[in-house]
């Protein structure tokens, strides 16, 4: 029955999610049991395109992102595809009615990371929305579960957290992108001589994004409220931490929120949650 390969490959995106990002899959347990399975296919789709472009050095990145963007056209104009991770995905676009043109985008993003190692404002701009604003915009279409006012309404703010998240993992992944990936995302930045007062900028545009987003965040539909909550909660202590460390600290290390903090975020958020004090 075709029912068994739909499970086995929502089954694929789910492990995807939890091998890769114990902080995602744990936001993502939180979410009404309605709203888990299309955010895991959403989660290994993206999961599985940037694995191409970061660490599949040894073969041709470039054919082998052609070749799965090719292959996600097709599974969601066909419904079906015999890549599990494909399947899933289509399944959530198809259900949810999620907008190709935010695939696209997504995809021009994961191409640039191909060719590019500096980026302008603009294409900076144009790299967070397609890397992480639209993976937002995705998630928010299953959230709101076809009520088209409700996204309107609260898509600056998936925008926003979308980017906020992003812009933490290029500051804490800054190591592994300037040194190893030989990226530097931020047009401000020069990790030849990163200071503080780069640092701060940086860090003043992130926290305004993280502002946009937690106004949002508490007008989302309550199956989503305390999952986005928490994963909201899980990025911004990564953030604090990442304000208190030296600009040349960035450039020595990965910052991490160990589990026992992370525990301590969902106890907490939690109990916010139950006295209504989000």
């Amino acid at each position: 029955m075709i029912s068994i390969f739909h499970h086995l490959s929502q089954e694929c995106s789910r492990i995807t999610t939890e091998r890769y990002s114990t902080s995602f899959s744990s936001a993502i347990k939180l979410l009404h049991r309605d709203l888990r399975t299309p955010v895991y296919n959403i989660y290994g789709f993206v999961r599985f395109a940037d694995e191409i472009v970061d660490t599949f050095h040894d073969h041709d990145k470039a054919l082998l992102l052609a070749e799965f963007k090719k292959a996600t056209y097709e599974a969601i104009e066909r419904k079906i595809s015999l890549n599990p991770i494909l399947h899933s995905f289509q399944m959530a676009v198809n259900k949810y009615g999620i907008d190709i043109g935010l695939v696209e985008s997504f995809f021009l993003s994961m191409e640039s990371d191909l060719s590019n190692s500096k980026y302008n404002a603009e294409g900076y701009q144009q790299y967070i929305y397609g890397s992480a604003e639209v993976v937002g915009l995705m998630c928010l279409y299953i959230f709101c579960e076809g009520n088209v006012e409700k996204f309107l309404e609260l898509k600056p703010g998936a925008q926003a957290l979308g980017a906020a998240f992003q812009k933490v993992n290029f500051l804490r992944d800054v190591k592994a992108d300037y040194q190893q990936l030989n990226r530097t995302y931020f047009p401000e930045a020069d990790f030849n001589d990163f200071t503080i007062e780069m640092k701060n900028k940086i860090e003043a545009d992130i926290a305004l994004d993280f502002k946009n987003a937690y106004n949002g965040i508490l007008r989302l539909p309550v199956k989503a409220r305390f999952g986005v909550y928490v994963a909201y909660k899980y990025y911004f202590s990564l953030f604090k931490k990442i304000k208190k460390s030296q600009p040349a600290f960035l450039l020595e290390d990965r910052i991490r929120i160990p589990n026992y903090s992370k525990a301590f975020i969902i106890m907490r958020a939690g109990l916010r949650s139950q006295l209504n004090i989000m």
